[in-house]
């Protein structure tokens, strides 16, 4: 089973891309998991089974060096995301929204939003992490964000980009908190009722995309006043779910030994997810600011 954020198609952590965290057993607490691990860990290797093994006995899968730890995760995650805060502050700078430029602006914005889709979905459908293709996704990723950001300071509600940044770091860390806590626990109904919800929410801001361009105005409603803010929560709420599956991804990576290379996988969902949100949390306080 695969993890889960704007994409929908990130595989997850395992050697047959499915889902570590669903597909093999978890661990014990304090110990090591229970039957027999080359059968439970996606990246254990036996290439010789011991005498005992085949007796149903438990056993170690061997130790392995070059695998995935937490500071790697990190050091990948501040390395993509450094990339979009400082792709952000550029744009915002070189590229102006005064009305002698707006359009050149948005223009350029709407390219730069394009282009990291597409190396997003190459990636997605990458059997391996790629630095280049994720660091070059953060780029234009951020030239975009720098640019709605900007516009939406100068035209809309000044000062709504701290609160949005903000926002974006209470959700990261509530739900950070939350997940060590084990007050959030990633299962396969979890997983699936986070999948079934992002769908419908995204066909549903497609079909309002579609309304507006095509009728004009605000579409079916669905980004101003009263159902914008409904949206918008509920937006804010599905990058919260996709965060918890992202820490639940980084967790069985590093519990089984995934490769070293797959932080950049992770590295590369954390900024997706919390792009996500940052963009939901933008949308929200605008709305919430202009109807003041």
């Amino acid at each position: 089973m695969r993890s889960s954020n704007p994409v929908f198609s990130r595989r997850g952590f395992s050697r047959d891309n499915g889902y570590a965290g669903f597909n093999a057993q978890q661990p014990q607490a304090g110990g090591p998991a229970v039957g027999n691990p080359y059968a439970t860990n996606p990246y254990a290797t036996n290439p010789y089974a011991p005498a005992d093994a085949q007796l149903g006995a438990p056993q170690q899968a061997p130790a392995r060096a070059n695998v995935m730890t937490i500071d790697d995760v990190v050091a990948r995650t501040a390395m993509t995301l450094g990339t979009v805060v400082l792709t952000a502050i550029l744009s915002w700078v070189l590229l102006p929204v005064d009305p002698a430029s707006l359009g050149k602006s948005y223009g350029i914005a709407i390219g730069a939003a394009l282009v990291a889709f597409v190396l997003a979905l190459v990636q997605s459908f990458k059997r391996k992490a790629s630095p280049a293709l994720i660091l070059s996704y953060a780029a234009f990723e951020g030239v975009f964000l720098g640019v709605i950001s900007s516009a939406v300071s100068t035209y809309i509600a000044n000062g709504v980009v701290a609160q949005a940044v903000l926002g974006t770091m209470a959700v990261f860390a509530g739900v950070l908190i939350a997940y060590k806590m084990r007050w959030i626990r990633v299962t396969r109904r979890f997983y699936g009722f986070v999948m079934a919800a992002a769908m419908g929410f995204v066909l549903l801001m497609m079909v309002n995309l579609l309304f507006s361009v095509f009728g004009g105005g605000d579409g079916l409603g669905f980004r101003s006043g009263g159902l914008g803010i409904l949206f918008g929560v509920i937006g804010v709420i599905l990058g919260a779910c996709f965060l918890a599956l992202d820490f639940k991804q980084v967790e069985d990576g590093i519990t089984y030994g995934a490769p070293r290379e797959e932080s950049w996988l992770a590295a590369f969902g954390l900024t997706m997810t919390l792009v996500w949100i940052y963009l939901e949390m933008l949308r929200l306080l605008s709305i919430l600011q202009g109807d003041d």
